[in-house]
C-alpha cells in the first residue's frame, strides 16, 4: 500500500471582478476584499481605476485590491495577457452593458461578445476554479444546446424582445455553452433589478425601476404601471455581492443558475405607491394595466417599449438560491426598508442631478429632513426663502458645515414653523452648536438659541427678514405667491433675486421643489414673515441671547435704521455689511461670505 501524501492546499483565493467600476462590480469587489479574498478589479480605463480605489477607500477597503485594464474590443482583453492573471481562482463578469435603446448588433457586441471573450480568458488560466456570471431573472435558465443559433432564430429573439433583453438571453445560452466546451466550473447567477444597499440605499443606478420612481418624484407620472399582479422584484446591491461571493467558492454551485431576489417584494403598483408616498409626491390613483400600457404609443405610456416584458406577474424558482443562501448565513434584509432608503438616496442625489456622498435624508422627531455637508458638524446653515439647501452646498463644504432644509421647505417634509418647536432640538440632538441662519432660516436660528440656549453657542444671521422692510414678495396675497412660485423659472427666479440671470443654473433645484410641492408651504411662510407681531417676538427673542451673534447683510439690502440703532448697544452684537450684494448673498458674493464665516 503506498503510503498517502501531504494534503493538498487550496491556492489562496484571487478574484478578478470584471465591470468592477459598476454598481454590482464595486460592492462584489468590497465584499470579496473583506472575505480576505485578493481581487484584481477590472475596469476599462485608469480613470475607472481611480474612481473605484477611491469608492474602496472611503469604505474603508484599503488592502488586497489590484486594478487591472480591461479591453472588451481587443483580442486580448487584459493587455499583459492571460500569464499576468496565473493565480486567479474565480473570474466573476459584471461587465457587458445594460441599457435600453441599443441596436440589435450594438446590443450583441457588448453583451455576448462580452461573455465570449470572458470563457476564453479563463480558459486560460490554469488554476481557474470558477466563473461566475450575471445573466438576469428573465433572461436566464437558457438551454447550453440550442447554441449555435441559427440566424432566423436569432433574428426572432431579437425582434421579439429588443435588443438588449435578447443580447441576455443569447448571453445566457453562450456563456454555458463554450464554459462546458472549455470544461470551467460555472456559475450563474439571475439578479432581478438591483437596488440600493439595504444600509445606506447607495446606488448610482437610475434606469428601469429607478427611472418610473424618478417619474413619481417629478409629478411627469400620470398613471401606475401594472395591476394588482404585476411583479417586479427587487434585491439589495449588498445581498447580491454577497451571493455571488458565497457562491463562486460553494462546490454545489457549480454548474447551477440561481434566481436571485426578494420574493416579498410588493406588486408594482403597491411598491410605487409606497415610494411616492414616501418621497411626499402625488402618487396617481388610475393604474394602467400592461396590456393596455403595450397598445399605447411612447409618447403617451411614457414606458420605454423595451421594458414592457419585465412588466409580468411571473414569479421565479428561488429555493435553490434560498439554500445556498442559508448555507453561508447570508440574510435577505427587509425589504419594506431597504426600499425606503433606495429611495432616499435616489431623491437625495435628485436622481442624478446632484452626485455627491454627502447628500442624505435624515429623521429628525418624525420629521423626513434634508442636509448635505459633514454630517457631524457643529455649525449648521438654515436656508432662507424660497431656495433651498442646494444653494447652500459650496458654502456650507467650504466651512465644513451642514446645510438643512426647514421642515416644509425644500426637499424636507414635515408642515412648516409649527413644526420647530419638537424639531429644532432634535437637529441641535446635544451638539452645542453655532448656528448660520438665512432670513427665515435666521428665525429658526433665534427661536433655537431662545428655547433650547444651552445647545447654542452663538449665531450668524445672514439678511435676517425681521430686522428689516418687509418687502418683495412678501407682501403678495398666499394665493398669488404659491401661483407665481409653483411656475417660477430658474432664470426668472434668478433675476428676481439677485438682479441677474447670473445664478439660473444654481436655483434650478429650487425651481423644481416650487414646482413638485413646496410652493405653498414657501407662500405660508412668507405670509408668516408680514406678522408684525411674530417679528417682534423674533427681535425680543434675539435680544435676550447672550452668546455671540453676527448679522451680516448686503449693502443693497439693509436693517432698518432703528435696528441698526438699537443692535449698536449690544456688546454681544457685531455687524457686517457686503458691499453691493443684496438679499442672498450666497447666491452672488460667496466669496466674501465665507470668508466671513470662517473667522468663527
Amino acid at each position: 500500500m503506498t503510503a498517502a501524501g501531504p494534503a493538498l492546499v487550496p491556492a489562496p483565493r484571487h478574484a478578478l471582478v470584471l465591470g468592477a467600476s459598476g454598481l454590482i462590480g464595486r460592492h462584489l469587489t468590497a465584499t470579496l476584499a473583506a472575505a480576505g479574498a485578493t481581487v484584481t478589479a477590472g475596469v476599462r480605463s485608469a480613470g475607472s481605476a481611480a474612481r473605484v480605489e477611491q469608492w474602496l477607500t472611503a469604505r474603508g477597503v484599503t488592502s488586497g485590491i489590484r486594478t487591472a485594464i480591461v479591453d472588451f474590443d481587443s483580442d486580448q482583453i487584459v493587455s499583459a495577457g492571460a500569464s499576468s492573471l496565473a493565480d486567479v481562482t474565480e473570474i466573476h463578469n459584471c461587465a457587458g452593458s445594460y441599457r435600453f435603446g441599443m441596436s440589435a448588433d450594438e446590443a450583441r457586441r457588448a453583451n455576448v461578445g462580452i461573455v465570449e471573450k470572458v470563457v476564453d480568458l479563463g480558459a486560460e488560466i490554469s488554476g481557474l476554479r470558477r466563473i461566475v456570471h450575471i445573466s438576469g431573472y428573465r433572461v436566464g435558465g437558457q438551454d447550453p444546446s440550442s447554441v449555435p443559433w441559427s440566424d432566423d432564430h436569432r433574428t426572432t429573439i431579437y425582434r421579439e424582445l429588443g435588443a438588449y433583453e435578447a443580447s441576455k438571453v443569447e448571453s445566457d445560452a453562450i456563456f454555458q455553452a463554450r464554459a462546458n466546451d472549455h470544461g470551467i466550473p460555472w456559475t450563474v447567477v439571475n439578479p432581478s433589478s438591483v437596488i440600493g444597499d439595504s444600509v445606506t440605499g447607495e446606488s448610482d443606478q437610475l434606469i428601469g425601476l429607478a427611472t418610473t420612481i424618478g417619474q413619481l418624484w417629478d409629478g411627469t407620472s400620470a398613471a401606475l404601471p401594472g395591476d394588482r399582479e404585476t411583479f417586479l422584484p427587487v434585491v439589495t446591491v449588498d445581498y447580491l455581492a454577497a451571493f455571488m461571493a458565497a457562491a463562486a467558492v460553494d462546490a454545489a454551485a457549480s454548474g447551477q443558475s440561481y434566481w436571485v431576489l426578494d420574493d416579498d417584494t410588493p406588486p408594482l403598483a403597491d411598491l410605487l405607491t409606497d415610494a411616492g408616498r414616501h418621497l411626499g409626491a402625488r402618487v396617481p390613483r388610475l393604474r394602467v394595466p400592461t396590456s393596455i400600457i403595450k397598445k399605447l404609443p411612447r409618447s403617451i405610456s411614457g414606458v420605454d417599449p423595451e421594458t414592457l416584458t419585465f412588466l409580468s406577474s411571473d414569479h421565479y424558482p428561488t429555493d435553490s438560491a434560498k439554500h445556498l443562501a442559508a448555507r453561508h448565513s447570508i440574510r435577505m434584509p427587509d425589504v419594506g426598508s431597504s426600499l425606503e432608503r433606495w429611495v432616499d438616496h435616489l431623491a437625495a442625489g435628485r436622481f442624478g442631478q446632484a452626485v455627491s456622498a454627502d447628500r442624505r435624508f435624515t429623521v429628525y422627531d418624525r420629521t423626513r429632513t434634508f442636509e448635505l455637508g459633514a454630517p457631524d458638524s457643529p455649525r449648521v446653515i438654515f436656508p432662507g426663502l424660497p431656495l433651498n439647501a442646494d444653494t447652500w452646498a459650496e458654502v456650507a463644504r467650504t466651512i465644513g458645515a451642514r446645510a438643512v432644509d426647514l421642515p416644509g421647505l425644500g426637499l424636507s417634509g414635515g408642515s412648516g414653523i409649527d413644526d420647530w418647536e419638537r424639531w429644532l432640538p432634535a437637529v441641535l440632538a446635544g451638539r452645542y452648536t453655532h448656528i448660520v441662519g438665512h432670513s427665515i432660516g435666521a428665525a429658526a436660528a433665534v427661536v433655537a438659541a431662545d428655547r433650547w440656549r444651552a445647545g447654542v453657542s452663538s449665531l450668524t444671521l445672514v439678511a435676517p427678514f425681521f430686522l428689516q422692510e418687509a418687502k418683495g414678495t412678501a407682501s403678495l396675497p398666499k394665493w398669488l405667491s404659491r401661483a407665481y412660485l409653483k411656475h417660477v423659472t430658474p432664470s426668472r427666479l434668478s433675476r428676481r433675486l439677485t438682479g441677474s440671470t447670473t445664478s439660473a443654473a444654481v436655483l434650478v433645484s429650487s425651481a423644481t421643489d416650487l414646482r413638485r410641492r413646496s410652493a405653498a408651504s414657501v407662500a405660508d411662510h412668507l405670509g408668516r414673515a408680514r406678522s408684525q407681531q411674530w417679528r417682534g417676538e423674533l427681535v425680543a427673542a434675539l435680544l435676550r441671547f447672550d452668546g455671540p451673534v453676527r448679522i451680516i447683510t448686503g449693502s443693497n439690502d439693509p436693517l432698518t435704521s432703528a435696528m441698526i440703532d438699537r443692535l449698536r448697544s449690544q456688546p454681544n452684537v457685531e455687524m457686517i455689511e457686503i458691499a453691493h450684494a443684496g438679499h442672498h448673498p450666497q447666491l452672488t458674493h460667496a466669496g466674501e461670505l465665507v470668508a466671513h464665516l470662517r473667522k468663527r
